[in-house]
């Protein structure tokens, strides 16, 4: 393609993507509402506001594909989560129908899931328990992208991201882990599958502890290859077993269970 969009370019995931996926595009177009590193050869680096339409309208343009990583990615306060991930949202699918409804690849999150238990096995067509406000503004960019699929034919991959870094970081995420090379196949599997549609896929890695029926990435090509189960002397070296009835224990959203509404 001639030019993919990286929103959220200056958070984790942003740094992961802008390091690894240049091959995938003549040019990356790095957004954040946050500095960022300057732009190399291939880049393009703006400052950008989700919650500014004229901004995002500006953004969108030209771009072959969307890698939607930007807005609030921890439970905050309302008014910042509705700016990025309520308001951001919209402007974001309102740009990509005005600019030739360039693919988007959507990053939602397993907190749209939070409050089911971690002995319960998940589809993607299982209902939505979201475990904050954080996890409802998933649930709202899940149903604008369905929306915007329906009505004007906008593809998105919907991925329901679990804890994405070099290795797990606790027990839960002996379940939710997903590899650093299988986050970059599976990007690459969305912007080169010949048709996408608006699929749900679990975007976790292949281990031995999971909660969740990740077929629905066959539809797309795309299989985890990586397995958290090589982590776990070290994990289980590393953090006490929390009690049965803690959050982290009970629920898969884990601690997102018992953050207050922040004000």
């Amino acid at each position: 393609m001639k030019r993919l969009l990286i929103t959220g370019a200056a958070g984790n995931l942003g740094k992961l993507a802008r390091a690894r996926l240049g091959h995938l595009a003549e040019v990356l177009r790095l957004s954040d509402i946050a500095e960022m590193a300057p732009a190399a050869a291939n880049e393009e680096v703006v400052q950008c506001d989700l919650s500014d339409a004229a901004a995002v309208m500006d953004l969108v343009k030209d771009c072959d594909a969307i890698l939607h990583l930007g807005g609030v990615s921890v439970e905050r306060s309302w008014d910042l989560i509705q700016a990025g991930n309520i308001t951001g949202v919209y402007n974001l699918y309102e740009a990509a129908r005005a600019h030739g409804h360039p693919r988007i690849f959507f990053a939602t999150s397993n907190h749209t899931i939070g409050y089911y238990r971690q002995d319960q096995v998940l589809d993607v067509t299982d209902p939505m328990k979201p475990d904050g406000l954080y996890g409802v503004s998933k649930c709202f960019g899940e149903a604008m992208a369905s929306l915007y699929h329906s009505k004007f034919g906008q593809e998105t991959a919907l991925i329901r991201i679990g804890s994405c870094f070099e290795k797990p970081r606790d027990r839960r995420m002996m379940a939710t882990w997903m590899s650093p090379d299988d986050f970059v196949h599976l990007v690459e599997c969305v912007f080169r599958v010949p048709m996408l549609g608006c699929p749900v896929i679990w975007g976790v890695s292949d281990n031995d502890a999971c909660w969740w029926d990740t077929s629905t990435a066959k539809l797309i090509g795309w299989r985890a290859k990586d397995n958290s189960e090589v982590y776990r002397d070290e994990i289980e070296a590393a953090e006490a077993c929390p009690a049965p009835d803690a959050p982290q224990s009970v629920y898969q959203g884990g601690m997102f269970t018992a953050e207050p509404i922040h004000k």
